[in-house]
């Protein structure tokens, strides 16, 4: 029997790790929703009948849709805060993140997405056509195939969106640029032996230094 370090935490199978040979060969998108913080702060503040109390009177939390690109060689990510994950903005978001992409010195070949319905419609198709980029997609109820962006994801709830109590969305979200710059340049990561993902790509700008 395996260990249990080494099983899918929901299947209990043996997890097989695989990893792209170079930058850009694959990227892992996917989408964490998060609930918003109301102004005044929710139940890591205020406790959590006082937060519930107070999430009713601002009328509920809306909900925040964080699309992550994640490049499987080097778990460089790129994410953003978007209002939904309608085809468009799911579209959209990927053509900025292959320039952002551009931009730390790599081409996007492939994209690999889980199978909601955004990455269904043409709309996401034509758009991977467009930028030439070939989509792939994981199998139906295996999402531990895109594990690397939901592990992503996991961390990015740990070490910025739960790691510390905020008093508004507002003052959360600033945080978040500066989290993003130390995951990508400063932090090790366990996932390339203690490499930051920024040292395992090319022709990076030497700001983050």
């Amino acid at each position: 029997m395996p260990a249990l370090a080494s099983c899918d935490r929901t299947t209990g199978e043996p997890v097989r790790r695989y990893e792209r040979e170079r930058p850009g060969e694959l990227i892992h998108v996917d989408v964490k929703k998060l609930g918003r913080i109301p102004d005044g702060g929710g139940h890591k503040v205020l406790g959590r009948a006082a937060g519930t109390r107070h999430k009713k009177r601002q009328g509920g939390a809306a909900t925040a849709y964080l699309h992550t690109a994640l490049d499987d060689h080097t778990r460089l990510a790129y994410t953003e805060d978007l209002p939904d994950e309608k085809a468009a903005t799911c579209a959209d978001f990927l053509q900025r993140a292959t320039i952002w992409f551009a931009a730390q010195g790599f081409t996007v070949e492939r994209v690999l997405t889980d199978n909601a319905w955004a990455y269904s419609k043409n709309t996401w198709r034509q758009t991977c056509h467009d930028l030439g980029i070939q989509p792939r997609w994981t199998r139906p109820r295996r999402p531990q195939t895109n594990g690397k962006a939901e592990r992503f994801h996991r961390t990015l709830l740990e070490e910025w969106a739960y790691h510390q109590p905020y008093t508004s969305d507002a003052q959360r979200q600033a945080a978040f640029p500066d989290w993003l710059d130390w995951y990508n340049y400063h932090r090790p990561h366990t996932g390339t032996s203690g490499h930051t993902p920024a040292s395992r790509a090319t022709n990076l700008p030497e700001q983050h230094t």
